[in-house]
């Protein structure tokens, strides 16, 4: 075992390739070391990706105590050509993207014709609810509110996830202004 003491190692030919041992070992930064990185790196830390981002183009009429799927129709952004925002507004996650997700979903009830109502956004995988956002809205009638949900879920090649409303406060509708609502995930690094 020795030491090399130098300040600066290149491949002897221009734009060679410098390796530093060999598949198994393991190459040690010691603490208090600063690794500096002027150029491209490949292989280190990871993406936020597939990311979507999606809105409504108007307002969407519900029925009173009946679970609807908000049409998130109009993309943002979206990484990976993994949001449908034409037939199904829902995100299905892409071949070789398994893994953590943050999920989050945005709606905003418009014109409460209650005095005393609550209003829930849901998360939904596979066609079942996974998670709840609720609220209440106490007072006079004609009053807006917005409900968020946002949950980190562990998803398999092929699930896909969708937004959902409720409410108790009789027939309405929601105002698909952005950003008043939205519906948006990335996948996690690990």
């Amino acid at each position: 075992m020795g030491t090399i003491k130098t300040t600066n190692i290149e491949p002897i030919a221009d734009n060679g390739t410098v390796t530093l041992g060999s598949s198994g070992d393991t190459i040690t930064i010691p603490s208090g070391v600063t690794i500096t990185n002027n150029g491209t790196q490949t292989g280190f830390g990871g993406v936020n990706t597939p990311a979507f981002k999606a809105n409504m183009s108007g307002a969407q009429s519900f029925l009173q105590n009946a679970s609807f799927k908000v049409d998130f129709d109009t993309e943002v952004f979206d990484t990976d050509s993994a949001y449908d925002p034409s037939t199904n507004q829902r995100f299905t996650v892409p071949s070789g993207k398994a893994g953590k997700y943050y999920i989050h979903g945005k709606i905003f009830y418009n014109d409460i014709n209650s005095t005393d109502a609550y209003q829930y956004a849901s998360i939904y995988k596979n066609g079942s609810e996974f998670a709840r956002g609720q609220r209440r809205t106490v007072g006079t009638t004609g009053r807006d509110a917005t409900v968020s949900v946002s949950e980190i879920l562990n998803l398999s090649v092929g699930d896909y996830i969708e937004i959902y409303g409720k409410t108790n406060a009789g027939n309405g509708s929601l105002n698909g202004d952005a950003p008043l609502a939205v519906f948006e995930g990335y996948k996690l690094v690990e």
